[in-house]
């Protein structure tokens, strides 16, 4: 009788950039809701749980910078394309995952489209409530038809920064 070796569990690798948008959301979600300092919340994250990737850490403190940043101006999109849903009356994850993808898909050239909308809805289904990554991918699956005109709105403000070292 031969013994088989015993097998290896699957371990679950998380994408570094998954992960940065997570820590992102959950910066995003503190600083939104109790008014934290960002740096601050930024550095706790990380201290929670680590990201042991320099590149990783720049795409979280893009993320979180450039929300907060463009935060009246990513608002104003989110309105025109949820009229019905006013934005201070979302819930705060949800108005940050859109945050959040909507800057993406402005500013980090980096990150595809598709990649976007889809790694919004994720962190939907993992954060938001029962219905929120449905209506996280209706308000960006209609922005996404107009992605020439985000990138015209918000990038045009400043000069977009250029894509960092890919995680």
């Amino acid at each position: 009788m031969t013994s088989q070796p015993f097998p290896r569990p699957k371990i679950a690798r998380v994408p570094l950039r998954r992960k940065a948008r997570g820590l992102a959301l959950q910066a995003l979600y503190e600083i939104d809701s109790a008014g934290h300092a960002p740096i601050a919340v930024m550095d706790a994250r990380l201290e929670d749980d680590p990201l042991d990737n320099e590149a990783a850490e720049q795409f979280l403190q893009d993320i979180v910078n450039g929300v907060l940043r463009f935060q009246s101006d990513l608002d104003v999109l989110i309105h025109e394309h949820a009229p019905e849903w006013p934005v201070p009356q979302m819930a705060v994850v949800d108005r940050n995952i859109l945050r959040m993808a909507i800057y993406e898909l402005a500013f980090r050239r980096d990150t595809p489209l598709k990649v976007a909308i889809n790694e919004a809805v994720e962190l939907a289904k993992l954060y938001g409530g029962d219905s929120a990554a449905r209506f996280i991918n209706g308000v960006l699956g209609t922005l996404a038809t107009k992605h020439a005109y985000i990138i015209s709105v918000l990038a045009s403000r400043v000069d977009a920064p250029p894509p960092t070292d890919t995680v």
